[in-house]
This record gives C-alpha cells, sequence and structure tokens, in this order.
C-alpha cells in the first residue's frame, strides 16, 4: 500500500486500532469522531457516502428527529427487561448487528472482530454475502463466544441460481439460523475500488456480472444482463422451496408487496433502503414501519437506516418495529477499537435503549408502542 492509500480522509497517518476504549467516548457519535482517524480516506468516503445528493442517507436520520417522546412518570418498573422472541430466537435485547460488507475496511479482523463483539453482549449478527472474511470463519468465529445472540446469513442473488443455491447449503451448513435474501441493491451505482488484500471471501470462482456499459453503447442499464437477473418473485419462490431456515427479505416493500412476500411463505422483513445507498430521494424505512405493521400484525418486522441512539430504537419500536439493525456505527466501533468497540457501542445503545424506556414508563419492550410518541407541536396525549 503507498504512502498516500495509507492516509485518512483528513490527510493524516493512519491510526491503528486502539487495545482500549477511549476515554471520550460515550456515544455513537462519539465513535465516529474517532473512525475518521483509522480507516483510509477512499474506504471512509465509501462508507460514510449515499448515492448522488444523499437525500436519502440525510432522510433516514432525520426522520427519527421528526418524532417526540412523552415520558410517563410513576410507572412500576419492577421485573423490567429488554427480552423478546424473533423467529424463534431468544433475544436479550432487539438490537442486530446489519450485514455490512467488506468489513476489513474498518480493521484487519473485519467480520471476525465484529461478530465477536456483537456475540459477547448478546447482539444478533447478519453476515454479509459480500463479506471479507468467509461465511464459515464468521460462524466459527460466533461460536467460541457462550451465550451470543442470534447468527444469520444475508444472501445476495448470483448470476447463476446453482451459484446462489452454494451459498445456501454453505450457510446451513455452517450453522447459520436464518437467511436475509436483499432484493434492492442488484442494481446499483459504485466507483469504489476495493484496496488490496480486501475482497469477497464468499465469491471464490463466481464471475460477477457486467456492473457497467462503456459510452457509445446502446444499452446502459435496462436490457442487459445486470437488469436481466434482478430478483424477481419467481425468485422468491423458488428460494423458499430451497431451505427450512426462515427466510426474510430485506428491502423497500410498501405494504401490498410486504404482504404479497407473506403469502408466499417469507417469515419476516427487513424495511431498509440499504443506507441510501441505491436511490436517491427515497423515504426512511421508518415512514413504512406503521403502515406494514397494520397490513401483517403478526409478521416479524425489522428496520435498519440512520439508527444512532438508543431513543431511536424506542422510536422504531414503537412504529411496530421487533428488533432494529446497526450499519455503519458498527464499522466506527470496529476501527477505532476492534471487537471490543463494537460490544462497547452495543452497550452503550442498549443502556439508552433502558433508560429512555424507563423515563417512558415501559418496563418492557411490549409496552413501548405509539402513545409514546408526538410530532413536533402535537401535545401528547399519554
Amino acid at each position: 500500500m503507498t504512502a498516500a492509500a495509507s492516509a485518512n480522509a483528513l490527510g493524516q497517518p493512519l491510526r491503528p486500532p486502539h487495545a482500549r476504549i477511549p476515554p471520550d467516548v460515550a456515544c455513537a457519535a462519539d465513535y465516529e469522531r474517532h473512525a475518521i482517524h483509522h480507516i483510509e480516506a477512499m474506504a471512509w468516503h465509501h462508507i460514510q457516502g449515499g448515492t448522488d445528493q444523499g437525500l436519502t442517507l440525510a432522510g433516514n436520520r432525520a426522520a427519527f428527529d421528526q418524532w417526540h417522546l412523552s415520558p410517563r412518570p410513576l410507572a412500576d418498573l419492577r421485573g423490567g427487561h429488554t427480552r423478546r422472541s424473533l423467529l424463534g430466537h431468544a433475544l436479550a435485547h432487539p438490537l442486530m448487528a446489519a450485514p455490512v460488507a467488506y468489513q476489513r475496511l474498518a480493521h484487519p479482523a473485519g467480520e471476525l472482530a465484529c461478530v465477536q463483539g456483537a456475540m459477547a453482549v448478546q447482539a444478533g449478527f447478519i453476515a454479509s454475502t459480500l463479506s471479507s472474511h468467509p461465511l464459515e470463519a464468521i460462524a466459527d468465529a460466533a461460536s467460541g463466544i457462550a451465550d451470543g445472540g442470534p447468527l444469520w446469513f444475508q444472501l445476495y442473488s448470483q448470476p447463476e441460481r446453482a451459484q446462489t443455491l452454494a451459498l445456501l447449503r454453505r450457510a446451513e451448513s455452517a450453522g447459520y439460523s436464518a437467511i436475509v435474501w436483499t432484493i434492492d441493491a442488484s442494481i446499483k451505482r459504485s466507483g469504489f475500488a476495493l484496496p488490496p488484500g480486501v475482497e469477497a471471501a464468499n465469491l471464490h470462482g463466481i464471475v460477477p456480472l457486467r456492473q457497467t456499459s462503456h459510452a457509445g453503447q446502446s444499452r446502459i442499464v435496462l436490457g442487459t444482463p445486470l437488469a436481466d437477473a434482478a430478483p424477481t418473485w419467481d425468485e422468491l419462490d423458488w428460494l423458499r422451496a430451497q431451505t427450512r431456515l426462515p427466510l426474510l427479505v430485506k428491502g423497500w416493500l410498501p405494504p401490498p408487496q410486504a404482504r404479497m412476500a407473506v403469502e408466499r411463505g417469507v417469515d419476516g422483513l427487513v424495511l431498509s433502503n440499504h443506507g441510501g445507498r441505491v436511490l436517491d430521494g427515497m423515504p426512511s424505512p421508518l415512514m413504512l414501519l406503521s403502515g406494514v405493521r397494520e397490513a401483517l400484525p403478526s409478521t416479524p418486522l425489522l428496520v435498519d437506516g440512520g439508527v444512532r441512539w438508543g431513543t431511536d430504537v424506542v422510536k422504531a419500536l414503537a412504529l411496530g418495529a421487533d428488533a432494529v439493525m446497526i450499519g455503519r456505527p458498527l464499522l466506527h466501533a470496529l476501527a477505532v477499537a476492534g471487537a471490543l468497540g463494537v460490544a462497547h457501542l452495543l452497550h452503550l445503545m442498549r443502556t439508552e435503549l433502558e433508560l429512555a424506556m424507563a423515563q417512558l414508563g415501559c418496563a418492557t419492550l411490549d409496552q413501548v408502542g405509539p402513545d409514546v410518541l408526538s410530532r413536533p407541536g402535537v401535545w401528547p396525549t399519554r
């Protein structure tokens, strides 16, 4: 790696990960402030960026800020907890590590450190198809932590169904307990070239579909093999028939499409706009939640995008989520202090969640409902 490539986005030499948590880290924003010093410049811009103008990226964060919380004093909090059952898994709390690709961009140990940090605090971990360590190695790292959270595998469709099926079978054999099929990111813009030593470790031998066309060609996206291979309802039916594991669909699913997915055998949904990386101008998944929950009262729903505080978790739960996924903040914590940083970040967010629940008079997650929320200028009725 050249000297220029080893500089961070501030133009300074990269700092190695800390062996201890920096004393001034008390929230996710502090980890982000530190992380810029530990991640190579181009990788930092890739991690932090969204598509086009960044409207969707900014909107994910702004959606949480439009809600106020209504405290309820004098509530009986005895016996309180944050436990929840999700797809047969007993969760200690509703925080899960999102399926973030190429985690070696943030730390040499990448997903191996991240999964260990998540499992240490009983958070679920979703390994990406585009992980920079093989899915089997990630499962082995997770198995070394007693009483960890659930381990799921996020699946991208491959050019050939036989290749997709091979990934599915590997995940089953390695002990993953659910499959999260992502449907919204097969066609997206990306100008980031992976640095030496970082690769899609699960995809050796799989030739990717052509990602771009050259100037002057008559076809750009539509009519190309890339567009022709985009996920379809037919592929969902095929995938559902291939595994007995719980199957979740991750992407932008308004109520009609969400209902269709469940009718076709999907066990749960992850409402997501892929962190603002796919289509600029999309609303936040938070805005979908209440409508999908109304349409599907008993279907497990998860949400990602913009979650930075325990109060954000409360707001997502109040609008209908069963759990939330944490993405970019985990990379920040991973870069700063490896597995220790990941565990510390998730512990901080769980602490913020429990503090918020106590102020809201909610002893359990089941008590967190729409009545804890109000909009600016609207007097709460609790």
